[in-house]
């Protein structure tokens, strides 16, 4: 490239981005494949992963008017130097229903969705007024409905022989608002019956020579089934599993092309190391598991952005923007309005946030009033980026929780959820992390969240089980970023509860690490019971303290091995097992 540039700001346009000599993480090799496949393809991914970007690419290669522009865009690609017979050889129509308004009731709703699709239809006859007759653009322009527009552009493209290509970013975003603000049976008027949404898909059908949409759920396909039957599902086909996101190679491409034109500075290796637990280890096809993980497009930029203009880290490894994908978790557990499945939602969360990981029967499509259906919603919270691949077990997927980023968003949530119940003073919780974390006054924190365990009462049947409350815990620790909470550590010797990972490359003084083992007895149990129970739990506390990848990771800190017994809502006990110092030298 020409002149070297830092990392752009939320720029989705292919043409800008080249124009402006931006560093282009290039995915051209996808776009036989793409050609290989049946016309009409449908494609899920999470938000911030690079999608509208991608089909601002596929716009530009296969608009005819782009074909003088060819060598401009695409010499320095792959696709450059293997280009196919269908490049810039289409009229292509580009829709973004994100842009779509959606927050109007009724009627109004129908004409903000038709004003903007006439908008995009208008600039479409503007484009390409050349290729038809003297007074296309002037016809189109005059037919007051948007899909009426469309009928006659499909008329007059065939009768000219002019394939048309349709290109569809956030497919599904208006309807899924609409789900969520306004309700199932909104959504089902719209995509049902004669719904106008419905009957512009069934106008899309047959009119268009290919199509290509893309969404973050398949819920809206799956209400339009049967106006629009023609759609080929490539989300879980491994082919694809990495066209969207970055690989390992393509990030470390990246930092090496940054760093080679003196832009970045520091060890490369390191940086990689350092956001793998932060924006990594995403799969989306059950045939990539042993595949290198995918990172999260915005979150790496974020990142990279700040040891460019920084030659540091972010101070907040998680980018306030992507914080808003909180509210999708919000939305997700209560989608349906209806609170009659809130309580298997909330426990489906609650595990989650407690292990780490759940089994899924993924469903690749399911109708708006079966949301409510558990495996439904779980496979949603894959969609929504908030579990991905991570095993099998028989015919089932094992899903896991991504990364750090995505797990505060669950803890976050619980916290909120928890705090409805029974409010804590978070700013006097985190003072108390503050005392163990420098100071190694675990005592009082713990307490104080027993109580708010055994005062949560409201909840409590919700939460009285080990894993609940190991869910409510977690909640709680995550306030400070003084500790990765749960980096799900394998130890020689098995598997702790929790290791209190102090993050020393940021807060050097941090003085004091924890391993906590949690044990939890039925309210039913004997003393004799309880006895047998911790004693247990001291051996595997010395056992963890032994290990040569925790020695490593405490050093520099008091190591302290706790253990906490809960009986019911009631903790019985709580000691520290030993306390050693891991030093550097050692």
């Amino acid at each position: 490239m020409s002149q070297v540039k830092g990392i752009p700001y939320g720029i989705s346009d292919f043409n800008q981005m080249r124009n402006g000599n931006f560093y282009f993480v290039d995915k051209t090799m996808y776009l036989p494949l793409i050609e290989e496949m049946p016309s009409y393809l449908f494609l899920i991914r999470p938000r911030r992963f690079g999608k509208s970007l991608f089909l601002s690419m596929m716009h530009t290669y296969y608009d005819i008017l782009q074909k003088d522009n060819f060598d401009k865009y695409f010499g320095d690609l792959w696709i450059g130097s293997h280009p196919t017979e269908q490049r810039n050889s289409f009229q292509v129509l580009f829709f973004d229903f994100s842009k779509a308004g959606c927050s109007l009731p009724g009627a109004d709703l129908m004409s903000s969705f038709n004003e903007y699709c006439s908008i995009i239809i208008n600039q479409f006859a503007h484009q390409y007024a050349p290729f038809y007759d003297a007074d296309f653009k002037e016809t189109v322009e005059n037919i007051e409905s948007a899909k009426a527009k469309l009928a006659y552009i499909e008329i007059k493209a065939k009768e000219k022989g002019y394939p048309l290509y349709l290109i569809i970013d956030e497919y599904d975003n208006f309807t899924n608002v609409i789900l969520s603000e306004h309700g199932q049976k909104m959504f089902h008027d719209l995509t049902h019956a004669s719904g106008f949404y419905r009957e512009y898909f069934k106008q899309f059908k047959g009119m268009f020579n290919r199509i290509f949409l893309m969404g973050v759920s398949p819920i809206t396909l799956d209400d339009l089934s049967s106006g629009y039957n023609i759609d080929w599902n490539i989300s879980t086909d491994s082919r694809f599993n990495a066209m969207m996101g970055f690989d390992e190679t393509e990030v470390r491409e990246m930092l090496c092309y940054y760093q080679q034109n003196g832009l970045l500075v520091g060890n490369i290796e390191a940086m990689i190391t350092e956001m793998k637990p932060w924006y990594n280890n995403y799969c989306f096809a059950r045939m990539s598991l042993d595949n290198d993980r995918v990172f999260n497009c915005d979150m790496t930029l974020y990142y990279l952005r700040n040891q460019i203009d920084f030659h540091r880290p972010p101070e907040n490894m998680v980018d306030k923007n992507i914080r808003t994908d909180y509210n999708k978790l919000k939305m997700l557990a209560r989608i349906d309005h209806d609170t009659t499945h809130e309580g298997s939602r909330m426990s489906t969360i609650e595990e989650i946030a407690a292990k780490g990981e759940i089994l899924v029967d993924l469903h690749t499509s399911f109708p708006s009033e079966k949301i409510a259906d558990i495996e439904n919603f779980r496979s949603l919270l894959y969609y929504y980026g908030l579990l991905t691949m991570c095993g099998t077990r028989g015919d089932r997927l094992k899903m896991c929780i991504p990364n750090n980023c995505v797990r505060e968003q669950y803890l976050g949530f619980l916290r909120d959820y928890y705090q409805q119940a029974h409010s804590l003073n978070l700013s006097h919780l985190k003072d108390l992390i503050d005392d163990f974390a420098f100071d190694g006054h675990w005592q009082p924190f713990f307490e104080t969240i027993a109580r708010a365990y055994r005062e949560n009462s409201s909840i409590r049947d919700a939460i009285e089980g080990e894993r609940n409350l190991q869910g409510f815990l977690k909640a709680y620790l995550a306030i400070a970023s003084y500790y990765l909470v749960q980096p799900e550590l394998e130890m020689n010797y098995g598997y702790c509860d929790f290791f209190l990972l102090p993050d020393k490359a940021r807060y050097s003084d941090i003085e004091h690490s924890y391993i906590l083992e949690l044990k939890y007895a039925p309210r039913t149990a004997t003393a004799e019971e309880l006895e047998t129970q911790a004693e247990e739990g001291r051996k595997q506390l010395l056992q963890y303290g032994k290990d040569k990848i925790v020695q490593k990771l405490a050093t520099g800190t008091t190591l302290h091995l706790l253990l906490l017994q809960f009986q019911g809502w009631d903790m019985v006990k709580y000691e520290e097992i030993n306390g050693s110092v891991i030093h550097p030298s050692e």
